[in-house]
């Protein structure tokens, strides 16, 4: 996605080059200035140090002292001394004169005679002293002591000045200067380069982009975050929640678990299919998944550049697709069974027509009339047990579809369902998932059931309410369920089936999915008749149920068949009625 330039740097790495070369500058400058000026300020300590050495070592000498007292004219003796001296001790002047300042040495032969230039009041007093001052030779660190007769306490009879030229300091201070310029120089070059590779990197990293388009981009990210629908979720290398939108919260479940981000996937209480899903460093393409409240499909991609950095996670939530195509199914089956049971319907119309053709009216009117009797036999039953309008509908489809399977599918004589009965919180779409599945997965076991040679297959549904609850069972005289698989056969992707064109495995993890969202309970049992048995159980409000007559005319339910007249490998005389061909 490209951003619009907006008017400035054109990086942020060129904006950080500049700023960090200017920093490195103007500190390496300090240094230098700093280092300048400390080594200047030592070196004219030195050059005091050594000037007043010097000049003590001349005032002490006994020779010195001898010629100033005996000699009539001292500078013939003290010049020659002063200028060996100079010349071993590395100093610009020595000038020795009398307390009056007049001078007996000078490098310059033509200033002796002459007065001294500087200071002697301090040395007059006894003092040695030093100075920074301008003289004949131009400025210089200078220092002044005393030449006394007799040692320490004796009368002072001269004194003596030596001298470093200022010139002379800057000159040493230079070779100096030079070399930490140097140092400063290949520092300066040093920290340029480490700037601009660092800030190389940071270029790549942030694509050129100045910190205004930075700041623009993320604010596009966040307002596309939160406008999206679908859910977003970005784990890091640990599997840690590093990002989630809005839209992801809500289909996760997980809007009242506070702060998730930096969490680890595993801490977030998902179900552990979705989250070994998550947790998988293979990526996933539209699997689907099965939360508390919702059906999700679920993509997940890999974030790695030599090393794996992370993963994106997309969600997308289908449970009202799932839901459409459950019905779709239900829908193209009974477009199934209609176009059997016209088929049907056309060959029996044929023998009432050949029958009439071969003057047979009685027989024809037998055969219609049997016929009519035995579909409106089996609706006023389904009727008269299950009046709920949904539930009957359901139970008179799936019984024209069953019947094109070779599957008898009956309703057992103690259901009683009002119609009314069933609570607003309780909408048809999820009795008719959670039946219609039952059904679906009873009808598939009992027809392995006749394929495997197994005998007669037969599937009783009971709908009643009972203290309270609303009860629906479904058994099958199919294979059963091994009991070790009890709580397997309800998660999403179990199938002892094999894998159809859609996928196996979806819909008892579909039926638990709409059992737990009403707070329900849903077993499975082995059935009377060797078949498996599922059990769900709903709570309703507790209200007043209406007395309803029972089917038997007596004040009591009829008594659940008997296992014998369910389990027989025959078909029953007094079973009920199944529509041939599956007429409704």
């Amino acid at each position: 996605m490209r951003f619009p330039r907006v008017p400035g740097p054109r990086s942020l790495a060129a904006q950080l080059f500049a700023m960090q070369a200017v920093l490195i500058a103007v500190v390496v400058a300090g240094c230098a200035l700093f280092t300048y000026l400390s080594d200047r300020s030592q070196a004219e300590d030195a050059a005091g140090r050594q000037a007043m050495a010097v000049a003590r070592s001349v005032a002490d000498s006994p020779s010195v002292r001898e010629a100033i007292r005996t000699a009539p004219e001292p500078t013939t003796l003290l010049q020659p001394y002063a200028l060996q001296v100079q010349h071993h001790t590395d100093v610009d002047f020595i000038t020795i004169m009398n307390p009056e300042g007049i001078r007996w040495t000078h490098p310059d032969e033509e200033q002796i005679g002459q007065r001294f230039l500087g200071h002697r009041e301090r040395a007059l007093r006894g003092e040695s002293f030093t100075e920074v001052f301008s003289g004949t030779l131009g400025p210089s660190v200078r220092a002044v002591t005393p030449i006394r007769a007799d040692g320490a306490d004796g009368e002072i009879i001269g004194l003596v000045s030596a001298g470093i030229r200022v010139e002379e300091i800057t000159a040493r201070v230079q070779d100096q200067v030079t070399a930490l310029f140097g140092v400063a120089a290949g520092a300066l070059a040093l920290g340029a380069i480490g700037t601009y590779v660092i800030n190389a990197r940071l270029r790549r990293h942030t694509h050129g982009m100045n910190a205004a388009e930075l700041s623009r981009m993320h604010d596009y990210h966040q307002a596309a975050l939160h406008a999206v629908r679908e859910g977003l979720l970005m784990l890091d290398g640990q599997y840690r929640v590093a990002l989630m939108n809005d839209g992801g919260r809500e289909l996760l479940g997980v809007l009242d678990k506070g702060e998730v981000v930096g969490r680890s996937v595993a801490e977030l209480g998902l179900p552990a299919p979705l989250t070994g899903a998550l947790l998988s460093a293979e990526p996933r393409v539209d699997e689907v998944h099965l939360t508390a409240d919702r059906v999700l499909v679920v993509n997940t991609s890999p974030v790695s550049s030599g090393e794996r950095r992370g993963t994106v996670v997309t969600l997308r939530d289908v449970t009202e697709l799932q839901s459409l195509m459950g019905e779709l199914d239900s829908e193209r089956g009974f477009t199934q069974a209609l176009r059997s049971q016209a088929h049907e319907a056309a060959n029996r119309l044929h023998t009432v027509v050949s029958l009439i053709e071969l003057d047979r009216a009685e027989e024809a009117v037998d055969f219609a009339t049997a016929e009519l009797e035995l579909a409106q036999a089996l609706t006023d039953q389904v009727v008269a047990a299950v009046s709920e309008p949904v539930l009957a509908a359901l139970l008179l489809g799936k019984t024209a579809q069953a019947n094109e399977r070779g599957v008898e599918l009956v309703v057992s004589e103690d259901s009683s369902l009002d119609d009314g009965l069933l609570p607003d919180t309780l909408p048809s779409r999820d009795l008719v998932t959670i039946l219609g599945n039952l059904i679906d997965n009873a009808v598939d076991a009992a027809q392995g059931s006749v394929e495997g040679g197994m005998g007669a297959s037969r599937v009783t549904v009971t709908a009643l309410t009972e203290d309270s609850l609303l009860v629906l069972r479904v058994s099958d005289t199919g294979a059963g369920v091994d009991p070790a698989h009890a709580e397997a056969v309800f998660q999403r992707g179990f199938t002892t089936k094999p894998a159809g064109p859609g996928g196996r495995g979806l819909g008892l993890a579909l039926v638990r999915q709409a059992v737990a969202r009403h707070d329900g309970t849903l077993t499975v049992a082995e059935a009377a008749c060797g078949g498996a048995e599922f059990e769900v159980r709903l709570p309703l409000p507790r209200v007043a149920a209406p007395v309803v007559a029972p089917p038997n005319g007596s004040g009591r339910h009829a008594p659940v068949r008997s296992s014998t007249a369910e389990c027989t490998t025959e078909p029953a005389e007094t079973a009920e009625p199944a529509l041939p061909g599956g007429d409704v």
